[in-house]
């Protein structure tokens, strides 16, 4: 590794050991900077083409380019070597997990909180947690299975198998939960998104990939490339949190009992995916460095693209997108929490 590579990887390092802190941060300073200077946020809120927020979309950009680059379509080959923690990972990501987010989003807020929010409310809420169930993540992936010392190769595998069916799922699937929910389902919108949030990031990266890989020296000039953009990823979700903090942050300092009713089926949904994907994979005796990542992208959520799609469909100060931002709120320090356990019952797999 050169001294560039030492540093910067010693750099995210550090970053990702005080993740909780910096999102900490990020949040007060984004609730900060929405309560004093209002206009700027209303500035930001107007950048918009064809329903997309420019800011958000050069963000989300600026935070998962960085993990698209390391993508690699080779990885396909290796599909076939230890398919149980694919398979648990698709299964939990396509098959269960955004219908379980819409019934627990009907049963919170059509039963559970309808004595207690307006109706119209409730279905902006039910939509913006439908958007983040079908939004499996991206980026933060390789942070978590890092954290859990998850094998680097078989997670890289995951992410590309899970990018590739995103590409074409997303879409269908959230318009066919908002249309099952009765919500307006306009799909150029979420067509779009996927296409410019999924599809366009990751057909860039593959190609800065290939062009940098080109050459007796591509190796080491893509590492260097790698290496240099790396921080943009940390940079990116900051300023992703303090931006979508700053655009809600008066309705969440003047809400917080409706924030906490969105955060209740989001806990319950995550915990739930986690246990589920996890446990599947001790029963089918995957190893740890296998299991964990496989639970842990079952378990988290693409918020960026969750936000992204809640304010083209329903706009920056709807409630569906600030269902998506509570996601934001409970989503970190939630993974920490089970990246902890899954490190603690690392002993469980070794026996198994």
């Amino acid at each position: 590794m050169t001294d560039t590579s030492a540093r910067t990887s010693g750099t995210i390092g550090k970053f990702e050991g005080w993740l909780s802190l910096w999102i900490a941060l990020a949040i007060v300073a984004g609730l900060v900077l929405g309560a004093f200077i209002p206009g700027l946020f209303e500035y930001l809120s107007r950048l918009q083409i064809a329903s997309v927020n420019l800011a958000v979309a050069v963000l989300i950009w600026v935070m998962i380019f960085p993990m698209m680059v390391n993508i690699d379509l080779r990885s396909l080959a290796w599909i076939g070597d230890r398919p149980k923690g694919l398979l648990i990972t698709i299964v939990v990501n396509w098959v269960i997990k955004p219908f379980t987010m819409a019934a627990l989003a009907i049963l919170f807020f059509r039963y559970l909180f309808s004595p207690f929010i307006e109706a119209a409310d409730a279905e902006q809420f039910i939509a913006g947690l439908i958007i983040l169930g079908a939004a499996p993540c991206t980026a933060m992936v390789f942070v978590w299975s890092r954290l859990t010392g998850g094998d680097a190769e078989y997670t890289l595998v995951q992410v590309t198998v899970n990018d590739l069916i995103m590409i074409v799922a997303f879409a269908p699937i959230v318009g066919f939960l908002l249309g099952v929910t009765d919500l307006f389902v306009p799909w150029e919108t979420l067509i779009l998104s996927a296409g410019l949030f999924v599809a366009a990031p990751l057909c860039a990266g593959l190609l800065v990939r290939s062009l940098l890989l080109t050459g007796a020296e591509g190796t080491g000039r893509f590492q260097r490339f790698s290496d240099r953009i790396k921080p943009a990823s940390a940079i990116g979700l900051l300023a992703t949190v303090v931006l979508l903090f700053g655009f809600q942050g008066g309705v969440i300092l003047e809400q917080p009992l409706v924030i906490a009713m969105i955060a209740a089926p989001l806990l319950i949904q995550t915990y739930s995916m986690f246990f589920v994907a996890y446990g599947a994979a001790w029963l089918l005796k995957s190893p740890h460095s296998v299991a964990a990542p496989c639970a842990l992208i079952s378990t988290s959520n693409f918020f960026e693209l969750a936000v992204a799609v809640a304010i083209g469909l329903f706009g920056l100060n709807s409630g569906a997108a600030l269902a998506t931002v509570v996601g934001v709120l409970v989503e970190v320090p939630v993974m920490l929490s089970l990246v902890a356990f899954a490190n603690r019952t690392r002993s469980a797999f070794n026996r198994a």
